[in-house]
C-alpha cells in the first residue's frame, strides 16, 4: 500500500535518572532531509540516528528531537565552594576598606560571577543508549504507521480520480462516428465553395482525405492512455515506495490527454479532455506527497 511522507511518531523511555522522550516528524520532500535536535551527551550517536532514519523512512524531510528530563536529584551542576570562598573573601576585604556593610546581598553577587558554578560532563552510558535507540526505533514505527494510515486516504482520492479518467475516456466514443462526419462534411463543403464538383479530381481527393483523417485519428492515444492508468493502478498497488514513479506515469497521462485535446475537434470531446486534465491534477497533488 501506498505511503505518505507526512507522518508523525512519538516514544519514551525511563533510565536511572532521567526520562527520554523521543518525537519525530515528517513532511514531503524530493529526498531525504534529516534535521536532529539531540542532547550534546548523544552527539556521538547521530551518524547512527540517521542511518536509522534512513533505512525506515527512505523520503521525506525529517525533524528528530530528543528531550530529557531528570528523575533524581543527581545534577550534572555543582557549586564550586572554594571559588565562592575566594570571591566572598575578597569582597569582604574591599568592603570593609571602603567602610561597607558585608551581608547576604554580598553573596548573591558573589553567585553570579563566572566560574562559581561549575558543569560536570556528563558520559555515555552504552547500556542506555540501548533502550534509547529501543525507543528511537519505536518512534520510527509509529511514524511509519501514521504514514500508512495517511496514504490509505490518498491512494482513495487518487483511484477516484484515476477511475475519473477511464470513465471520461469511455464516454468519447459515442461522439467519434460524429466527429468524422463532420471532418468529411466541412471538407467537401470547403471544397464546393473553391470549385465546381466537375473540377475535382476525386482520387486525389479520396487521398487528401484519408491523409487528414488519419492526422486527426486518435484511436492510437486512446490506446496508450488506458494502457497508462492500467500500468498507474498496478504500480499503485506495490508494497514498495512507488511516489516518483507514479509521478512519471502521471507525466505520460498526462501528454496523451493534451494529444487528445488538440485532435478533438468536437465540442463535447473536448470538455471530456478537461474533465480528465482536472481529474490529472488532482492525482500530481497527491502524489507530491507520497512516497
Amino acid at each position: 500500500m501506498i505511503r505518505s511522507m507526512t507522518g508523525y511518531g512519538k516514544a519514551e523511555c525511563e533510565l536511572a535518572q532521567k526520562k527520554v522522550t523521543i518525537e519525530v516528524k515528517s513532511l514531503n520532500s524530493k529526498q531525504l532531509d534529516v534535521n536532529t535536535r539531540i542532547p550534546g551527551v548523544y552527539r556521538d550517536k547521530e551518524i547512527e540516528i540517521r542511518r536509522e532514519i534512513s533505512d525506515k523512512l527512505i523520503r521525506g524531510k525529517v525533524d528528530l528531537s530528543l528531550y530529557t528530563e531528570s528523575l533524581g536529584v543527581d545534577s550534572n551542576s555543582a557549586i564550586n565552594s572554594s571559588v565562592v570562598k575566594n570571591y566572598f573573601n575578597q569582597l569582604s576585604e574591599i568592603s570593609a576598606e571602603l567602610g561597607l556593610p558585608v551581608n547576604e546581598l554580598t553573596l548573591q553577587m558573589v553567585m553570579q560571577l563566572p566560574e562559581v558554578v561549575k558543569t560536570s560532563r556528563e558520559e555515555l552510558d552504552e547500556n542506555e543508549w540501548k533502550i534509547i535507540l529501543a525507543a528511537i526505533r519505536e518512534a520510527l514505527k509509529a511514524l511509519d504507521v501514521f504514514r500508512l494510515q495517511e496514504g490509505l486516504s490518498l491512494y482513495n482520492d487518487t483511484i477516484i480520480n484515476l477511475n475519473a479518467i477511464t470513465s471520461l475516456l469511455e464516454q468519447i466514443k459515442p461522439y467519434e462516428q460524429e466527429r468524422t462526419d463532420k471532418v468529411k462534411d466541412r471538407i467537401m463543403d470547403g471544397l464546393k465553395e473553391l470549385s465546381s464538383p466537375d473540377g475535382v479530381d476525386n482520387n486525389r481527393l479520396e487521398q487528401e482525405m484519408i491523409f487528414y483523417l488519419e492526422k486527426l485519428d486518435f484511436n492510437e492515444e486512446k490506446v496508450r492512455l488506458s494502457n497508462h492508468c492500467s500500468y498507474f493502478l498496478e504500480t499503485l498497488e506495490l508494497d514498495e515506495p512507488v511516489g516518483k514513479k507514479l509521478g512519471f506515469i502521471a507525466q505520460e497521462i498526462g501528454r496523451e490527454i493534451n494529444t487528445l485535446g488538440s485532435k478533438a475537434n468536437h465540442t463535447e470531446i473536448q470538455k471530456l479532455v478537461i474533465g480528465m486534465k482536472d481529474a490529472l491534477e488532482r492525482i500530481k497533488e497527491q502524489l507530491l506527497n507520497a512516497l
